[in-house]
């Protein structure tokens, strides 16, 4: 037996022929509701059988064609509410695909290939003007005369930036958090806190990266994800164990960053930037220090222990 080939198109307009549903009439009902209240029973009746089969295992023999056929009616009805709130499947679809590949990385290799060169925000420009493809920075507690313990970040053997304290009463460690800088460089290839204040490599002055992307807003921009991350993490044991962060989390950081190139990135890369920052932070906060070392190719920050 053959079978023709149907687009999603072509299934949405022909479903509409058995569409016996109220539209919107003297009495107002509201036509989304039919579809809207079958796709609720579909579902359910879905789930009713996969109890069935937990229940009675391989003695529940029509398992595959019930759910053949509950997946049908969810398709009707799915395509009944597109067709009603003036929908196209076949759009709907090309956007599901656009945001399940943003969210998670394609399956079948455990690691995501490495960045090439070109894949880089500043390929093409002179070392000097360039994140470092790989650089190790040392993150030491220094003597401090005020009332809170401070560090100071090593690079290339001298001391860079700020020197720190979490400026919090419940000592947080937050002082640690160019963790989140260096994860934010190594994995997503951007960073404008690391680029101007750690590793001195902003783009070539007078150009609209070196306004835009480098300046004083993207500075903020990046701190204040830093300080939300924070706090969404201590409401999750500073991420400890926890291998996928929230969707709308991750969501936020986008909404921050929307009109910067970082917005190039997928949102499972935004992933892989805050958890293995934290990771980070984490062993500098429990070890009071240590060496963090970045690979840009290999989308990749670890710690090492101060020797």
């Amino acid at each position: 037996m053959t079978h023709e080939s149907l687009t999603l198109a072509e299934y949405q307009r022909r479903s509409q022929r058995t569409d016996h549903f109220p539209h919107l009439s003297d009495d107002e009902i509201d036509p989304l509701l039919g579809p809207l209240l079958g796709l609720a029973g579909e579902t359910g009746t879905l789930l009713a059988g996969y109890k069935k089969r937990l229940r009675d295992g391989a003695a529940y023999e029509l398992f595959e064609d019930n759910v053949a056929e509950e997946l049908g009616d969810i398709l009707w009805y799915t395509a009944n509410v597109a067709e009603k709130a003036g929908l196209s499947l076949d759009e709907i679809a090309r956007r599901n695909l656009a945001k399940t590949s943003d969210r998670w990385a394609a399956c079948g290799s455990e690691s995501p290939r490495r960045r090439q060169p070109s894949d880089h925000f500043d390929a093409g420009l002179p070392r000097r003007h360039q994140l470092p493809r790989k650089f190790t920075v040392t993150i030491r507690p220094i003597p401090s005369d005020g009332p809170e313990p401070l560090i100071e970040v090593i690079w290339n053997g001298k001391p860079v930036a700020n020197k720190l304290g979490d400026n919090t009463y419940d000592g947080s460690g937050y002082r640690y958090h160019d963790a989140f800088h260096l994860a934010n460089a190594a994995v997503l290839g951007w960073s404008p806190v690391a680029r101007s204040r750690i590793f001195k490599r902003k783009r070539p002055k007078g150009t609209m990266a070196d306004a835009i992307e480098d300046g004083g807003r993207a500075i903020v921009i990046e701190e204040a994800i830093a300080a939300f991350m924070f706090a969404y993490a201590r409401e999750h044991n500073f991420l400890n164990n926890v291998r996928h962060l929230d969707y709308h989390a991750l969501k936020t950081f986008q909404t921050f960053t929307a009109g910067l190139e970082v917005a190039q990135r997928h949102l499972w890369e935004v992933e892989q930037a805050v958890l293995q920052g934290f990771a980070a932070w984490r062993q500098l906060r429990e070890n009071d220090g240590g060496v963090l070392r970045g690979d840009l190719a290999a989308r990749k920050l670890s710690y090492v222990p101060l020797a």
